[in-house]
């Protein structure tokens, strides 16, 4: 991320959307969360994404840490927080603390983040430890078609003593945990789209016209016209799939069953976002590839955000199959 894109996040209280009220944040819930990650991506996708992260890590962080700990993470309500999920580091037990040793890769933020919080195994054991990033090696290996901006390098800790009170064992989300994190994640998507269409929308305000044809202007075009309209309908309905996702995802007596629709309903929605941007792109002609267009850019980033693993169709239907017949 370039610092001005950092600090304009810090400076929004974008990165304290979960930052618990009494520390100074919003601890804004999933329709406020996907309606300010939205926003943002429609201006940067890399952004809106590393927003949505820190929202991830703040919400698994105040439920696996107490109140001592928790007093000095959320010292500055603003910071930026990274992480990962996978258990990729062994800790060992000893006097003072745990001694880790691991590596995290796709760590999105963290090159600009605060503090990291990790996953590791410690006796046999699911644990989540969170550490300043400055106490970690990052290494450079984020070479992406999309999303370059996230710089989500891997962290390595070699050896590294970490205090027993800065590790915990970890229990597994709750099923409206999981659907939060999947909204955070379809949320930048949704703005990435969104911006995409204005961009286009641009060229259709423009005195651009169709190539090789007798049309003075894009708008003179019905079947251009007819193809915005059908791009617009996609994004819309992405939008409303999730908003509706969010508010129903706050709901106390979800079930299994449950989340699995409403999971298989934000892959539908990443679906409607990829289908969309490939109309903008048809729209645009192949001038929207130019590396200084923004119209490629959010194209890549729409392919690589939308195939996270929270968003995987194919893993949603298999869910929704199995709770359906259980």
């Amino acid at each position: 991320m370039a610092a001005a894109s950092v600090g304009a996040l810090r400076g929004s209280g974008a990165l304290a959307l979960r930052t618990p009220v009494q520390y100074g944040g919003a601890w804004a819930d999933a329709s406020a969360s996907a309606i300010r990650l939205t926003e943002i991506g429609r201006a940067c996708p890399s952004a809106a994404w590393i927003a949505g992260t820190c929202a991830t890590a703040k919400t698994f962080f105040a439920q696996s840490f107490d109140e001592p700990i928790q007093k000095e993470y959320f010292a500055d309500p603003d910071a930026l927080a990274c992480g990962s999920g996978s258990p990729t580091a062994q800790g060992v037990r000893e006097a003072g603390g745990v001694r880790v040793t691991g590596r995290w890769d796709s760590v999105s933020g963290c090159e600009d983040a605060d503090w990291a919080q990790l996953a590791l195994m410690i006796d046999g054991a699911y644990h989540v430890m969170v550490v300043p990033v400055a106490d970690l090696t990052v290494e450079q290996n984020w070479h992406m078609a999309g999303m370059r901006g996230t710089g989500s390098q891997r962290l390595v800790a070699d050896g590294l003593l970490v205090p027993t009170r800065q590790t915990a064992p970890a229990a597994p989300p709750q099923p409206q945990d999981r659907l939060f994190f999947a909204v955070c994640t379809l949320a930048t998507v949704v703005g990435a789209t969104q911006g995409a269409l204005n961009v286009v929308e641009d060229m259709f305000a423009s005195a651009r016209k169709p190539f090789m044809t007798g049309y003075a202007r894009m708008g003179e075009s019905p079947g251009a016209r007819h193809w915005l309209a059908e791009a617009a309908r996609l994004v819309d309905r992405a939008e409303q799939t999730m908003l509706a996702v969010a508010h129903d995802s706050s709901r106390a007596d979800l079930t299994e069953l449950d989340r699995a629709r409403l999971q298989m309903s934000l892959t539908g929605a990443a679906s409607d976002c990829q289908e969309a941007v490939e109309r903008l792109l048809d729209l645009h002609g192949a001038s929207g590839f130019r590396t200084t267009n923004a119209l490629q850019r959010y194209w890549r980033d729409i392919a690589v955000g939308s195939r996270h693993p929270l968003l995987n169709p194919y893993l949603a239907t298999e869910d929704l199959g199995t709770a359906l017949v259980s």
